[in-house]
């Protein structure tokens, strides 16, 4: 179901996309149930490596908690079936920018970089907050070897299980004001995103625009999402 889905998607445009926002989101990739079964596995211990509590490290407001190898089922799916799509986005970015790297068309095969850089360590997390919640503005590298663009799935029904907390990102234009972005998805949508820069055509060629990402305060309830990070973590 995913895999189709995934196939009936317009690269094309998310391509566009990408490149003239930076994001781009896949309306109603998960159902409702996808949803509620990723959420409820959140207090199975064996399922994660690694529990971080994000006031600790001054990350923000909540607690996020890093997959096990193997994935669950539907991560494996989305992960490996959609890389391919991303991957001919990230290396026109490279390419414009000038930027001496290409990344293989196959998920394994980054992987495989990772392994070899000592990256071995699953990056795909669940994150929850609850009323006053929040995330700070950051990028999510791991190491040497990382693929440029990320995504998100969204776990909870905003105005109906919480209020605020919307997904925030961030451009920080060369000798430039940064421009904010605000975005809220619904259940179930899938947002893709920049992991640090994009290129952006000026009257010279183009340049480097950083991003960064985060997520405003909680107001009430709570609020679930998963992130698919493409490259493996030293730790």
């Amino acid at each position: 179901m995913i895999k189709q889905k995934l196939q009936e998607t317009d690269w094309e445009i998310v391509a566009n996309e990408m490149h003239q926002n930076g994001f781009a989101i896949l309306p109603n990739l998960l159902s409702d149930q996808q949803c509620e079964a990723l959420k409820a596995e959140y207090n199975n211990p064996t399922a994660y490596r690694k529990t971080v509590v994000m006031e600790r490290y001054r990350f923000g407001l909540g607690e996020y908690k890093y997959f096990n190898y193997p994935l669950p089922d539907i991560i494996q799916q989305i992960r490996t079936n959609i890389y391919p799509k991303l991957a001919p986005i990230a290396n026109m970015w490279f390419k414009a920018l000038n930027i001496d790297k290409q990344f293989p068309l196959e998920h394994a095969e980054l992987l495989q970089q990772c392994h070899a850089n000592n990256q071995q360590k699953a990056t795909v997390l669940i994150l929850k907050y609850g009323k006053g919640g929040f995330n700070t503005l950051h990028q999510d590298l791991y190491g040497d070897v990382y693929f440029p663009i990320q995504t998100v799935l969204f776990l909870n029904e905003p105005d109906k299980d919480f209020t605020g907390g919307e997904f925030v990102l961030t451009q920080q234009i060369p000798r430039a004001q940064s421009k904010a972005i605000v975005l809220q998805p619904k259940k179930g949508d899938m947002l893709i995103f920049t992991t640090n820069f994009k290129p952006e055509r000026g009257t010279k060629g183009y340049y480097r625009v950083n991003m960064k990402h985060g997520v405003s305060e909680v107001k009430s309830g709570e609020r679930y999402t998963l992130g698919i990070i493409f490259h493996d973590a030293l730790s």
